[in-house]
């Protein structure tokens, strides 16, 4: 499976629930926003690392909702420690995907630790989180999304970018639209 296979399962879940979704700075994005753009999702275009946090604070803020975060294992990598705050308030409207494919798709393939030797499941189980599960094929991956509503799920999947478009859009039109979404929403 590759990343533009796992995105657009979780896309279509999101969709299907009307939950907000957030993905990761650069190429993850870009493929999200060609795949399904709509003012539920969030893209996050500048600060690496970042998605998981933003997702966190997201259903906290809004309890009645539904939130997934879409983050790269190079963003997951950057900020280790969402995964331990994540822990500790464990939402339970809230699921962390994490796409792995080995590498920092968006500045060039470099590998990443995990092509190697860390276990982003490993590491989220030993912060504390409960609820860590994986998956290399879409049949799984679609079977998660269906049984798991919060917690993470690790995505394996190959190296390499789907060559898309660019996002069209400003961040200022991103955050305006996203925001008119939570605040015309009134419940499940």
């Amino acid at each position: 499976m590759i990343r533009l296979d796992a995105i657009k399962v979780i896309a279509d879940k999101a969709k299907k629930d009307g939950a907000l979704l957030i993905s990761n700075i650069g190429i993850p994005s870009k493929e999200l926003y060609y795949l399904c753009d709509t003012q539920r999702n969030f893209y996050m275009l500048g600060s690496m690392g970042l998605a998981s946090s933003i997702g966190l604070g997201l259903s906290l803020a809004q309890p009645q909702r539904r939130v997934i975060t879409i983050e790269g294992d190079g963003s997951m990598l950057m900020n280790l420690g969402s995964l331990a705050t994540i822990a500790s308030q464990h939402p339970e409207n809230y699921l962390l995907t994490i796409i792995d494919n080995g590498t920092y798709g968006s500045t060039g393939d470099e590998p990443t630790a995990t092509s190697m030797y860390t276990d982003l499941a490993a590491v989220a189980k030993g912060v504390g989180i409960k609820e860590v599960y994986d998956a290399d094929d879409p049949e799984s991956l679609i079977r998660l999304l269906e049984e798991v509503k919060s917690g993470v799920i690790v995505v394996k999947v190959q190296p390499g970018n789907a060559q898309v478009p660019v996002i069209d859009i400003c961040p200022e039109v991103i955050l305006e639209r996203f925001m008119d979404e939570m605040s015309d929403y009134t419940g499940f």
